[in-house]
């Protein structure tokens, strides 16, 4: 399962004491969610952090805002489910586009038709992709595919790479930007190369676009523009765009209507959507339009976190990576036991009010022992941090780490 679909930490209660003293892992990470959640100040308030009736609240008072308080209640797809399908389209310039409860099965589905199309089961993709770390072998175990990958390089697939691939494959995946290899992203030359390459192996084009939304800003071109490179693409609502869950996937009118068949197939019709879909709308209308001033000061926080990190010596080996950073969201590396760095975050943020860093994570099979690596994301909140607020952090976070 995906770091962010069981999310950096799981919000919940836990009555007094500190993490030390928590009974189980299960507690302390709820206590580590509470610290967290209501820190004074943060880069980035994930959707999981708040209360029930907050979040309720807040999405009541947008649909008031925005008319929608006297739309119809969906069922089985229509009313607000239509609109966030239209919507979408239009954003990406698609002819239509079908709304799932997750990406999982939305990507699923459209690899599955794609292979009905091409004759081919063979999906190429990057070994770091969504679905060979994050799905628990569904593509074959549930949808009788099989991936090879034109690479293992931390980046995605050079043309040269797909062209010279021996194996044949029906589909090209295409995961924008790739999140565990730090979030990065092609130019724009190499990205349209690699699905002109695709092309000349007469394969089809599936772009994972979970995150594309903040992806324009690195490419310099409209989101209808990219999306115009592939066959069919999905984007996701939560993790960009503040929603509370589901995704929509985007294509051809033919594919998107044999997509409607699979998505009943696989369970994902369900009889009422609408505080999904109203979250998700309200994200394109609030969140998306700011991507680009969150990538733009990425930047500026990553290169802060690096001039910290180099200035305070004695941390050991240390990387942000990208250093330059493709989207709004970036990793950070430290020679230290994630144990020890997911402590140091969570002290700072109980004695400053400061909310650095979240959990650290080991770099996995075949990562170095002894180095821990965390994922960066800067929202509205962090465009209140100035390059010398982020460096004191990193001064009192690494004093917590030495202590």
């Amino acid at each position: 399962m995906d770091r962010e679909e069981l999310p950096p930490e799981t919000p919940g209660e836990v009555t007094g004491g500190t993490a030390a003293e928590a009974p189980d892992e299960g507690a302390a990470r709820r206590y580590r969610a509470r610290v967290w959640g209501g820190a004074a100040r943060s880069l980035w308030r994930p959707s999981v952090d708040g209360t029930v009736g907050g979040r309720l609240r807040e999405l009541a008072d947008w649909t008031d805002a925005a008319g929608l308080a006297d739309a119809d209640l969906d069922a089985y797809g229509d009313g607000l489910v239509e609109a966030l399908e239209g919507r979408v389209a239009e954003e990406l310039g698609m002819p239509a586009a079908v709304f799932f409860p997750t990406g999982t099965m939305a990507q699923q589905v459209a690899l599955r038709c794609w292979a009905g199309r091409t004759g081919n089961p063979v999906v190429a993709l990057h070994p770091l992709a969504h679905p060979e770390v994050h799905e628990d072998d569904a593509f074959r175990t549930v949808s009788g595919l099989r991936t090879v990958h034109p690479t293992d390089a931390p980046r995605l697939p050079t043309a040269e790479e797909v062209r010279d691939h021996p194996e044949p494959f029906g589909t090209l995946m295409l995961e924008l930007p790739l999140r565990d290899a730090g979030f990065v992203l092609p130019s724009w030359e190499e990205l349209t190369a690699t699905v002109e390459a695709a092309r000349e192996r007469e394969a089809v084009v599936h772009f994972d676009g979970a995150r594309l939304w903040e992806s324009a800003t690195h490419f310099g071109r409209p989101l209808a523009e990219i999306a115009g490179l592939a066959d069919s693409v999905y984007v996701s609502f939560y993790k960009s765009l503040d929603g509370l869950s589901g995704a929509v996937l985007a294509g051809p009118e033919d594919l998107v209507e044999e997509a409607r068949v699979w998505l009943h197939r696989y369970g994902g019709l369900l009889f009422q959507q609408y505080p999904a879909a109203l979250a998700a709308l309200r994200g394109l209308d609030t969140e998306l339009p700011r991507l680009p001033s969150y990538v733009a000061h990425a930047r500026v926080v990553a290169g802060a976190l690096g001039d910290a990190l180099a200035e305070e010596g004695g941390p050991g080996w240390f990387r942000v990576h990208p250093e330059v950073p493709h989207t709004h969201q970036f990793q950070v590396w430290l020679s230290y036991e994630p144990d020890v760095l997911t402590a140091a975050s969570l002290a700072l943020t109980e004695r400053t009010g400061t909310c650095l860093f979240r959990r650290w994570f080991s770099p996995g099979a075949g990562g170095p022992p002894g180095v821990a690596v965390t994922e960066v994301t800067v929202a509205a909140p962090g465009l209140e941090w100035t390059a010398e607020d982020v460096r004191k952090a990193v001064r009192d976070f690494l004093a917590l780490v030495r202590g």
